[in-house]
């Protein structure tokens, strides 16, 4: 009787703990936004990587957007408008596509994008070691440190591949212009415009949770005493 009771006693005691340390998800958005603003300028460094790479992905698929929308007019003055610009078109072909050229200098944009967050991501957990250890000091679980560094990556993952998407697309529009006129505009399926965005910007959001996962980790697992001890 007495053993059951120490047990049951030591249950209630741990989901009070656990009830104690868990905060709502609101309070983490909170704490992140603030560790943003902290430590704006950095933040602001990591997300122009990612502003430029998600534009230059963005760039390249509005672009063959308009070159799809002047085929679907099937002008053949059109098309060899095109072939003249540099489209590799085939007599056959109905659509156009990134050149392997292109594909190459997106794929590495897009890995130099990742590596400058891992970085800088990095950096920042060295930065933080105090507070990732005060907060785990005073119960901070795993997976809320893990939660912090996620909601961070995903607010400036969302910004700057928003902000990244639609520059990228209106600098393919206007070039699309001054090449080929108003029939680049006319001509070309929003739809298909608007999905290109939408594409670029479901991978800037993801490079950005990519790149802040090991340093995540590397936070989540830090041991409260060590980081007391760094000097800062």
């Amino acid at each position: 009787m007495g053993a059951k009771t120490i047990i049951s006693g030591s249950k209630t005691e741990s989901e009070r703990v656990q009830r104690q340390v868990k905060l709502p998800f609101m309070k983490s958005l909170e704490i992140s936004l603030k560790s943003i603003k902290v430590r704006f300028f950095r933040s602001l460094i990591t997300t122009l990587s990612l502003v430029l790479a998600v534009s230059f992905l963005s760039f390249i698929g509005v672009s063959n957007d308009v070159a799809n929308g002047m085929l679907d007019t099937q002008e053949p003055e059109l098309r060899r408008t095109l072939i003249r610009s540099g489209y590799d078109l085939e007599p056959g072909d109905t659509s156009a596509g990134s050149s392997p050229k292109q594909r190459w200098l997106v794929i590495l944009s897009l890995l130099v994008c990742v590596v400058g967050i891992v970085n800088a991501q990095l950096m920042a957990v060295t930065e933080r070691f105090r507070e990732i250890g005060t907060m785990k000091c005073l119960g901070a679980l795993d997976r809320f440190i893990l939660r912090l560094f996620f909601l961070e990556a995903g607010m400036q993952g969302l910004a700057g591949a928003s902000i990244g998407a639609i520059l990228g697309a209106v600098f393919s529009l206007l070039s699309g212009w001054v090449r080929f006129g108003t029939v680049a505009i006319t001509a070309i399926s929003w739809n298909n415009v608007i999905i290109s965005i939408a594409i670029a910007t479901g991978v800037g959001c993801l490079l950005s949770l990519l790149g802040v996962f090991y340093p995540a980790l590397v936070a989540a697992r830090m041991q409260p005493v060590e980081a007391m001890r760094v000097e800062q």
